[in-house]
């Protein structure tokens, strides 16, 4: 039997939660008396955005109510970033040993892997973040910290728990939840999404993943290399859709190769219980029916916006099932009001989040003109290889009608990736014609998230590919494939014209 809702054998809340809980949701927490007059901000939600404004606007010497449903922390550090990558580094781990042979490095035995021990460090390792994000913290932090569902009565005004709370300014943060597909029969079995899948105390020994994207390739990773026999299923037949379909078939295969078996293409008839909580998914590809049996089903199948009752036709605040409409700077239709996060935006990530809130800062407290569409995106799916990507892929830029020119550097001409045996891989980077500027850039590697970082920087501040060939790198790294780059680059430069005056000039001087 597959155990979750963090009951360990016995039946019980872990002590690892029970200290989670005690931070980010306090069962003996009362709720502050709202003062009189407005408060300068009221943030509704306690993910990444809200904790951002709320903890920004304090520390400005706004008068500040933090308000929150569940847990603080949100989606990141309960349900997303924090669990997944700690479950992830010792999926790396098991593999790595598995390797080592490859390295020269002999394990005695065969390599075991203790699955509730996982499960169980990153617990600890949430427990440990979440201090950061905790009740008392913010409290501290002299933030009117408030516990219950928030809903709008008007224009300026909000209820939680009974009591009617007062602003000039509020930012609406409820973030997004996993979206549940419509599958004949799903509700009778019981299925994980990424807000119960880490709540899992023994190892699936067939796990079917249903949704192509970050999270599925991520997960199925993960538990294929702990051991469990993964399925993955998916409607279209494309594997990492937004990304390019180079880069996505380097991970694809890695995957592959591991033993993670694919089902592209296939349209999904139902789900039927079994024996003993296993289940039987019904799919068809090409005309032909097929079946897969397993022990759990993960869905990640995208996010769905967390708008419902906030109130928020009583505000005035326009939206529809995609989240909260929002102008370039973050404001509603309710001038009062804005939005930041999951709940209004299509870049569903934790670094946008924070980066939204500080736009929603100046501009609801100061009279800024910050707009989102100044934003420069990174995002990395942290599968091993990792993919990372900034910008506009090949297909948007053509799409735009935008000229460019392309740059790629394979791996396998990097010193320090070869001395890693990780030569897997490639960066590519899209210039605009006639010149270095970077409309957008792809990289697969092992440390593709680190490497992505340092374009990221080039695009906010306008710097060139070409300012990377001038650029000292330590040597040996990965790092080296964005000096390659630039090289790459100059390169072209040296036009059979510039060529023949070089070469004249050179003789001339002899």
């Amino acid at each position: 039997m597959i155990l979750t809702d963090t009951e360990d054998a016995r039946g019980s809340e872990s002590p690892l939660d029970r200290e989670l809980t005690a931070l980010v949701a306090p069962g003996d927490w009362e709720n502050p008396i709202p003062p009189p007059g407005r408060y300068n901000l009221v943030v509704v939600g306690a993910g990444t955005a809200g904790l951002v404004c709320a903890a920004g606007a304090a520390g400005l010497g706004a008068k500040v109510a933090l308000i929150e449903e569940r847990r603080l922390g949100g989606d990141c550090l309960n349900d997303g970033c924090v669990p997944s990558k700690a479950i992830l580094r010792s999926a790396r781990a098991a593999a790595e040993a598995r390797n080592a042979s490859a390295l020269g490095v002999i394990m005695p035995g065969s390599v075991s892997l203790d699955f509730p021990a996982v499960m169980e460090r990153m617990r600890s390792l949430r427990a440990e973040i979440a201090r950061n994000d905790s009740a008392e913290r913010f409290r501290s932090l002299g933030v009117d910290v408030y516990f219950g569902l928030g809903k709008f009565t008007g224009a300026d005004t909000l209820d939680v728990g009974g009591r009617t709370l007062r602003f000039a300014r509020a930012v609406i943060a409820t973030g997004a939840r996993a979206s549940v597909p419509d599958i004949p029969g799903l509700h009778d079995v019981r299925f994980l999404t990424n807000e119960s899948i880490f709540n899992l105390t023994a190892l699936p020994r067939r796990l079917v993943i249903v949704g192509a994207g970050p999270i599925g390739a991520e997960l199925a990773q993960a538990f294929r290399r702990f051991g469990s026999e993964v399925h993955l299923v998916n409607r279209s037949s494309r594997f990492l859709p937004k990304e390019e379909p180079e880069a996505a078939e380097v991970v694809r295969q890695t995957l592959e190769r591991e033993g993670v078996r694919f089902h592209l293409g296939v349209k999904i008839l139902g789900v039927e219980p079994g024996p003993e909580g296993r289940f039987t998914l019904t799919f068809e590809r090409e005309g032909r029916r097929e079946t897969l049996e397993s022990d759990a089903l993960l869905l990640a199948t995208g996010r769905r916006a967390n708008i419902d009752n906030l109130g928020l036709e009583a505000a005035g605040v326009a939206y529809d099932d995609a989240g909260i409409h929002v102008n370039d700077y973050l404001r509603t239709s309710n001038p009062k009001i804005y939005a930041a996060g999951d709940v209004c935006s299509a870049y569903k990530f934790t670094h946008a989040a924070d980066a939204m809130a500080r736009i929603v800062l100046r501009n609801a407290l100061f009279f800024g003109r910050a707009k989102m569409s100044r934003l420069v995106i990174p995002w990395c799916t942290y599968t091993d290889p990792e993919l990372a990507h900034i910008g506009l892929t090949v297909a948007q830029a053509r799409e735009k009608g935008i000229a460019f020119d392309t740059f790629t550097q394979s791996f396998e001409g990097v010193d320090r990736a070869v001395l890693d045996g990780r030569t897997e891989g490639f960066a590519t980077v899209l210039v605009r014609k006639g010149g270095d500027e970077i409309l957008g850039a792809t990289i697969v590697a092992s440390h593709a998230g680190d490497l992505i970082a340092a374009l990221s920087l080039a695009m906010t501040r306008g710097l060139g590919l070409g300012v990377f060939a001038s650029t000292i790198l330590p040597y040996p790294t990965q790092a080296e494939v964005l000096k390659k780059l630039g090289d790459g680059f100059m390169k072209t430069k040296l036009t059979p014209r510039a060529a023949w005056f070089l070469k004249g000039l050179l003789k001339w001087r002899r």
